[in-house]
């Protein structure tokens, strides 16, 4: 009992004195949630984020990559492929059928009208020739035995006819001697229509006969050969192509395709340049001769066909060459001109929705639009509106707006924080 009451004595002491308010505070703080002191952290330090993130943005250094205003050409073209071709080819068939027998044009041969360019076994026509030859004689001589029969009812009527009259003959043999006599020139009739008819036979032989020999409708040169010496060709149902023949090589055509989007504006007379392959580094100059109204169709792709006109004096070019085509549909000279890519800037990388790149990589806009441009002024970016004009895959006219030649429009900025990075613009899309 002594040392337990000893002890608390000591006990006491040793503890620390406590403060009124202590207990208080205590209650304060455990009835506050954890949740909530975890949210108010998180608040301070995204506070304390913010507030150095807009120190390091005040202290950036920001600067221009710009482009000088100049005057120049723009030229808005539609682009197309297409296949060289002469500009009229004619197709050699045969009429008859038959065994080619021979021939005598092959490729790249040159050819004037009337050449025999192959020849069809003859000899079952002239059969046919020789039989209604045959036939037409036959019918000659039957006419000549017939008028002379007709002679002979002639006399024979003429003679009972007068017997008649002087009651020596019957009137009835009177009347069949007259009817001999006219059977005898109805047979003459007949016989003349009967050798036109045998002459008409002849001649659609003759003609038949005349087909076995192919020869050429005109001057030109022969593109194409599609049959052989000994091959059979069978004419019944449908014509067979044997030669194909250009009339003339020097002048070709490119059939382009064109899509339905781009053919509105395209114009005969319009310009055009194309390269093939044989001649990458080889331009060909040419012209819009025909913009046809017959669409083609191809996995519902509607195009149209425009026929531009090419002179080929030096026969560089060849028939079916696939030709990569520019037509020029407007074009503008010495005019103020900036970029496209500066009409698609804004600072900060900011799009407004002025302009829109296209797929051939202009700038889809209508003529007369407006739009805004920045200009580096004093070290500063300046906001111009502008009205503009025609566009091309590089430049846009400027019509009308506070810009003048040598100004520097802005087409990108580059920033440059206090820590020492980069940080690019990226201009509008």
């Amino acid at each position: 009992m002594n040392e337990q009451v000893g002890t608390r004595p000591l006990l006491r002491q040793a503890s620390p004195p406590q403060s009124r308010d202590e207990p208080s505070v205590r209650r304060f703080w455990a009835s506050i949630p954890r949740r909530w002191l975890a949210i108010t952290l998180l608040l301070s330090l995204a506070a304390s984020g913010s507030i150095i993130w807009w120190s390091m943005r005040r202290a950036a250094v920001v600067h221009y990559t710009t482009v000088s205003v100049a005057r120049g050409d723009i030229t808005r073209t539609v682009t197309a492929t297409g296949t060289v071709n002469p500009e009229l080819t004619i197709i050699v068939g045969s009429y008859v059928s038959g065994v080619i027998q021979k021939l005598y044009c092959d490729y790249n041969t040159q050819v004037t009208v009337g050449q025999v360019c192959a020849k069809i076994d003859p000899r079952p026509y002239q059969t046919v020739v020789d039989q209604d030859e045959a036939n037409l004689a036959v019918a000659k001589a039957q006419l000549e035995k017939d008028k002379a029969n007709l002679a002979y009812t002639k006399l024979g009527y003429e003679r009972y006819r007068a017997l008649a009259a002087h009651k020596f003959a019957s009137q009835d043999a009177a009347d069949n001697a007259k009817n001999l006599y006219d059977q005898a020139q109805a047979q003459i009739g007949l016989d003349q229509a009967t050798i036109e008819q045998r002459q008409a036979e002849l001649d659609a032989a003759q003609v038949n006969l005349d087909y076995t020999d192919i020869t050429s409708p005109v001057n030109g040169t022969v593109v194409s050969r599609n049959v052989t010496q000994g091959q059979t060709v069978a004419a019944s149902f449908q014509t067979p192509t044997l030669f194909l023949i250009a009339t003339d090589l020097t002048r070709m055509q490119v059939d382009t395709n064109v899509s339905e989007s781009d053919i509105g504006s395209l114009r005969e007379g319009d310009r055009a340049s194309f390269t093939v392959d044989a001649f990458p580094r080889r331009v060909f100059e040419g012209t819009v001769t025909q913009v046809r109204q017959s669409p083609q169709t191809v996995q519902n792709v509607v195009t149209f066909d425009a026929v531009v006109s090419v002179n080929n004096r030096d026969l560089a070019l060849k028939p079916g060459m696939t030709a990569s085509t520019r037509i020029i549909v407007d074009r503008r000279s010495n005019v103020l001109r900036v970029p496209n890519q500066a009409l698609r800037y804004t600072p900060g990388g900011l799009a407004i929705g002025v302009a829109t790149e296209v797929p051939s990589g202009g700038i889809s806009m209508s003529v007369g639009s407006e739009s805004r441009l920045w200009v580096l002024r004093d070290g500063k970016a300046v906001s111009i509106p502008v009205v503009l004009g025609l566009d091309d895959e590089n430049f846009t006219e400027i019509v009308k707006g506070d810009l003048r030649a040598d100004d520097k429009v802005i087409v990108a900025e580059e920033g440059s924080p206090a820590n020492g990075q980069s940080r690019p613009s990226q201009p509008r899309p």
